[in-house]
């Protein structure tokens, strides 16, 4: 049986691993789950899963939980509840986990994730975040340490599947010329530019076919999610950015695709559920049940492709040239771009400034070479200094 640690199970991502896992009682176990403040949400997990541990990033929350499990007369739990930053990184490597769901949104997953990686543990990849900054160090480490390194995301787990069958284990890329990566456009692919300006957080985060929390639900608004799964599916799969097109796909019925030298395209295609990846990526090589609804092709009838458009959409452009420039470039625009959702999410910017801090913090903030993480996480700060300056005199200037 696989022990297993949930890095965010809280989350959309959590929870769709809860769901699988609990469908295969006799191959995973849950060991330890992680959240940072959403203590209800934790308790009912706990209630459910039994962790043996339960970790909240953040201590008074992990007080609280304390309390709620200790005092449930009906269902005493055998879960320990631990508090704090370092408690992630102790469940993420502890040694009897064989396998983490490195889940948490955001730069935050970075040092948990590493954790896993450096324990040789079989990681399965939701936080791009992790690539995006540390990109080539952190498939160092992976390759040092022996990890085994399966992406989640629908569209890198829909490359994964389409990939040749010894890629996991000796990186072979035989005959392969491109990748398609396909995105839906999200809310706002067909809205006129001239109602960008106004569009409300609430808008933003209502995605017209995938279940997500806020903030990548906006990165899939202003498409910078699909920047970042640029720079991670060229660090990830070892390609050059110019070998990877950004395909849209409304439908979100085929997740991504493989173009190969003889002119066959591979695609990875289902219904839009995070379980089907989750499932892949958990029983790897082998197959399970996900509890996904087959796909019916009939009833899809229609399948629509068309190019994702810089104009509309400036983030596509921003990370890609952040990519060629190399260093911690893809840092800043990480870290700019974290700032600048959490203003927009707090009605501190527009939505049409979202690309224009992340790129005032490109031009401002010198990238390095990124060969240590404590270069990476420098330049991290440096950039959500800037960032949240800026932020600052957008919200003062939109209050006059």
């Amino acid at each position: 049986m696989q022990q297993v640690t949930i890095l965010g199970a809280t989350g959309s991502i959590g929870t769709s691993s809860l769901n699988v896992i609990s469908q295969h009682p006799t191959k995973y176990s849950v060991y330890a789950v992680t959240a940072n403040t959403n203590v209800e949400k934790m308790l009912t997990i706990c209630q459910q899963y039994q962790p043996r541990y339960a970790v909240m990033s953040d201590k008074d929350s992990a007080q609280r939980l304390k309390l709620l499990l200790n005092g449930s007369p009906n269902s005493p739990s055998s879960t320990r509840v631990i508090g704090g930053k370092q408690a992630l990184l102790e469940v993420a490597s502890d040694d009897e986990v064989d396998t983490v769901i490195a889940a948490i949104v955001g730069s935050v997953g970075l040092m948990p994730t590493l954790a896993a990686v450096r324990s040789a543990k079989r990681v399965l990849l939701a936080n791009k975040e992790s690539l995006v900054m540390m990109g080539g160090l952190f498939m160092k480490e992976v390759t040092q340490y022996k990890a085994l390194l399966i992406p989640v995301d629908s569209e890198h787990n829909a490359i994964f599947q389409c990939l040749p069958v010894d890629y996991a284990e000796n990186q072979t890329k035989k005959g392969i010329n491109k990748i398609l990566l396909t995105g839906s456009g999200g809310p706002f692919r067909e809205l006129p530019l001239n109602e960008f300006d106004a569009v409300t957080p609430q808008r933003a985060i209502n995605h017209p076919n995938w279940s997500m929390g806020p903030k990548i639900s906006v990165d899939s608004a202003t498409m910078m999610n699909k920047g970042l799964e640029l720079i991670e599916a060229c660090w990830l799969f070892d390609i050059d950015e110019k070998n990877v097109d950004i395909v849209l796909h409304k439908q979100s019925i085929i997740h991504s695709m493989v173009a190969y030298n003889d002119g066959s395209v591979l695609a990875q295609m289902g219904n839009p559920d995070m379980r089907t990846p989750i499932a892949n990526a958990l029983a790897w090589p082998e197959r399970i049940t996900s509890g996904v609804k087959p796909l019916d092709l009939i009833q899809v009838s229609q399948l629509d492709f068309e190019t994702a458009d810089e104009k509309r959409f400036p983030c596509l452009k921003l990370a890609r040239d952040a990519f060629k420039e190399g260093g911690t470039s893809m840092t800043i625009l990480n870290a700019a771009n974290e700032v600048a959702v959490a203003s927009f999410l707090n009605k501190q910017i527009k939505f049409t400034d979202i690309p224009k801090l992340i790129d005032k913090t490109l031009q401002n903030i010198p990238s390095n070479a990124a060969h240590h993480l404590d270069v990476i996480l420098e330049d991290d700060r440096r950039a959500r200094e800037f960032a949240d300056k800026q932020s600052d005199f957008h919200n003062q200037q939109m209050s006059y």
